[in-house]
C-alpha cells in the first residue's frame, strides 16, 4: 500500500513515516505534505496542487485548520483517507460529513489499539455502575493545545450513550503548562466533568474512575510512546482502502 503522510514534518508523521519505511504491513512511503518545506526519504509538498504521486490512501497527522484543503484534494482525486486530526470545529465537521459521502474516510481522534479498547470498557463500565459518580481525567504534552483532548470527548460522549442520568460532558479542571489552575471539577448531577492536565512530553493519560457507596474503579490507559497511534494509523489506512462510507475504531475492530 503506497501511503501519503500529511503533517510528515510533526511528531506523528515522523512516527507513522519511521513505521511505513520499515515496510510494516507492507506498506510504502509514497510521498509527503506539510505546511512548511521539509526534508525527507520521499517527495514532500506545500501545496495540494503540486503533488504529483497518487497514493493509496492519505494518513493525515497535521492540524485540523487544513481539513477542508486536504478533504477536496482527496474528493478530486478520489483517494482514501485516515484523519487523525483533533479539534474540528463544527464546520470542519460538516466538510468531513460530506467529504465520507464521496470517499472511504476513517476518523478517529485516537489511532491507539489501547484507546480503542479502553472506550468499549468505559461504556461497559458505565452500565455496569448506573449510579457511580464519574469523573474522566487526561493528560498530554504541554505543547497539545487543545483541552479537553479528542480522546477524553470521545470516552466522554460514549459514556453518556449508557447513562440516561447523565445528559452532556463539560470541562473540569485545567491544570496548564504554565501551572495555571483553571475551571472546576463541580458540576450538575446530570453533568460528566472531563478535566485536563498538561505536563512534560507525555504521549497520553486517560483516566476514568467510577465511584459509587460500594465501589470504586479507576480504567487508566497510558501511552508509553507514539509507536501505538502510528500502528493504528497503518491498520485504519489498510482496512479504508477497503472499504466505504464514514469509518471509526469501531468498524476497525468490530467491538
Amino acid at each position: 500500500m503506497k501511503i501519503l503522510i500529511s503533517g510528515i514534518g510533526g511528531r506523528m508523521g515522523a512516527e507513522v513515516k519511521k513505521m511505513v519505511l520499515d515496510g510494516y504491513r507492507g506498506a510504502t512511503l509514497c510521498s509527503g505534505y506539510d505546511v512548511a518545506p521539509i526534508e525527507a526519504e520521499c517527495p514532500t509538498y506545500t501545496s495540494w496542487s503540486d503533488v504529483k504521486e497518487t497514493p493509496d490512501c492519505i494518513i493525515d497527522f497535521s492540524h485540523h485548520a487544513g481539513t477542508k484543503a486536504l478533504l477536496k484534494y482527496a474528493c478530486e482525486k478520489n483517494i482514501p483517507v485516515v484523519l487523525a486530526t483533533t479539534g474540528h470545529d463544527e464546520t470542519e465537521k460538516g466538510y468531513i460529513s460530506e467529504a465520507a459521502k464521496k470517499i472511504p474516510l476513517f476518523h478517529s481522534a485516537n489511532m491507539s489499539l489501547g484507546v480503542a479498547l479502553l472506550v468499549e470498557l468505559a461504556k461497559t463500565a458505565a452500565l455496569a455502575m448506573p449510579e457511580a459518580d464519574i469523573e474522566i481525567i487526561e493528560k498530554h504534552h504541554t505543547r497539545k493545545l487543545d483541552a479537553p483532548s479528542g480522546t477524553a470527548i470521545t470516552l466522554a460522549e460514549g459514556i453518556l450513550e449508557n447513562l440516561d442520568r447523565k445528559v452532556r460532558w463539560v470541562p473540569g479542571t485545567l491544570l496548564a503548562a504554565d501551572g495555571t489552575l483553571t475551571g472546576t471539577t463541580e458540576c450538575a448531577a446530570d453533568e460528566l466533568p472531563v478535566s485536563s492536565i498538561r505536563e512534560g512530553e507525555v504521549p497520553g493519560i486517560h483516566s476514568i474512575r467510577y465511584d459509587s457507596e460500594a465501589d470504586s474503579i479507576t480504567i487508566t490507559h497510558d501511552a508509553k510512546s507514539r509507536r501505538g497511534f502510528a500502528l493504528g494509523a497503518v491498520l485504519a489506512a489498510e482496512y479504508t482502502a477497503e472499504h466505504q462510507g464514514l469509518l471509526g475504531m469501531n468498524d476497525l475492530f468490530d467491538f
